[in-house]
C-alpha cells in the first residue's frame, strides 16, 4: 500500500506541473517552477514526468500549443502570423514547420480548406455515396455509464489540458486500462455561449467502488439511445460534425434529443498517432421510443 499511495502522491504532483503549462501554453513555465510546483528535484523532474505522462513536457506543451492553434485557424479563420503569436512561437515560419510536421499541411491551406476532417459514420462504414453529402449514423443502446470526471469551464478546444490532468489522476490508481472508455460531455452551444463560460466534462469510464478525490467527481449516466458519427480528424474540426447532425441529419431523422448532453468519446490515443487519424465519436443522446 505505501507504494501506491507514492504513486498517487506523484501523479497529484505531475498534475500541478501540467497545469502550469495549460495556464497560458505561449508563456510556458521554465523547468525550475515545473519542479517547484510537483515538489521535485530539477534533477529528476523531467524522468519523473515522463514515465508518469508518457510524454516529456516539451511534448506535452507542443501538442497543447497546435490544438489552439488549429481551433483558431479553422474556427476563426485568423492570418498565420497572429495564429503563431498567440500560441507562442516565435516566427511564423517556425509556427509553420511545426503545424505541418504535425498535420500535414501548412496552417495557410488548413484554414484555407476548413480542415482536414471527414465525418466516417462508422469506422467500418464509408460516406453515402449515393448522396455525398451525408455520412453514416448509427443509432444504439448505450449502457449505463460510471465516469470519473474534471469539470471544465472555458474554451471546449482546451479540454485536452484538463484530460491530461484526470489522466494524471488515474494513472496511478491502475485506471487507465484497455477496458477504459474516455468521454466527453459538452454542456453548451459554443456559438452561442461565450467561450468563457461553456461548461463541460471531461471523463472515463471506471469501475464500480472508485471514489472521486481531488476534484475528479463521479457520474453515473444512465442508459440511454443515442445516435453516433464517428469523424477521423483534428478535434478542432468537430464542430462541423455537430452542424450536420443537427442541421441535417436530426431533423430528417424523426428522432428527438434526449434530456442529455451531447458527448463525444476518444476512439484512439492523439498522443501516438498524427491529428489527420484520430477518431471521435460525436453523440447524441435520443429520446426513447416507445411502441
Amino acid at each position: 500500500m505505501p507504494k501506491q499511495s507514492t504513486r498517487i502522491d506523484y501523479g497529484r504532483r505531475i498534475a500541478r506541473a501540467m497545469a502550469l503549462i495549460a495556464a497560458d501554453p505561449a508563456r510556458p513555465p521554465n523547468l525550475e517552477a515545473m519542479a517547484e510546483a510537483a515538489a521535485f528535484s530539477p534533477f529528476h523532474f523531467h524522468r519523473l514526468y515522463r514515465e508518469l505522462t508518457g510524454e516529456t513536457p516539451a511534448e506535452t506543451l507542443a501538442r497543447e500549443r497546435l490544438s489552439r492553434a488549429a481551433a483558431m485557424l479553422v474556427r476563426e479563420g485568423l492570418p498565420v502570423a497572429v495564429v503563431a503569436k498567440s500560441c507562442g512561437y516565435g516566427s511564423a515560419a517556425a509556427f509553420t514547420r511545426a503545424f505541418r510536421g504535425a498535420y500535414g499541411v501548412p496552417p495557410a491551406a488548413y484554414r484555407d480548406s476548413g480542415g482536414i476532417g471527414t465525418p466516417i459514420g462508422n469506422p467500418l462504414s464509408p460516406p453515402n455515396r449515393e448522396h455525398p453529402g451525408m455520412f453514416e449514423v448509427t443509432i444504439r443502446e448505450e449502457p449505463a455509464l460510471r465516469l470519473a470526471a474534471l469539470a471544465h469551464r472555458g474554451p471546449y478546444a482546451a479540454i485536452g489540458t484538463v484530460y491530461d490532468r484526470l489522466m494524471a489522476w488515474a494513472a496511478p490508481r491502475g485506471l487507465i486500462t484497455a477496458e477504459a472508455r474516455f468521454i466527453a460531455l459538452y454542456l453548451n452551444d459554443p456559438v452561442t455561449v461565450p467561450e468563457k463560460d461553456l461548461l463541460s466534462e471531461a471523463g472515463m469510464t471506471v469501475p464500480p467502488g472508485v471514489e472521486g478525490s481531488e476534484g475528479v467527481r463521479i457520474l453515473d449516466l444512465p442508459a440511454t439511445r443515442v445516435s453516433t458519427l464517428v469523424f477521423k480528424g483534428p478535434y478542432a474540426e468537430l464542430e462541423g460534425a455537430y452542424t450536420w447532425l443537427y442541421r441535417e441529419w436530426l431533423p430528417m431523422s424523426g428522432e428527438e434529443p434526449g434530456d442529455q448532453p451531447p458527448r463525444e468519446e476518444y476512439l484512439n490515443d492523439p498522443r501516438g498517432l498524427p491529428p489527420s487519424e484520430w477518431l471521435t465519436a460525436v453523440m447524441i443522446p435520443l429520446k426513447d421510443q416507445t411502441a
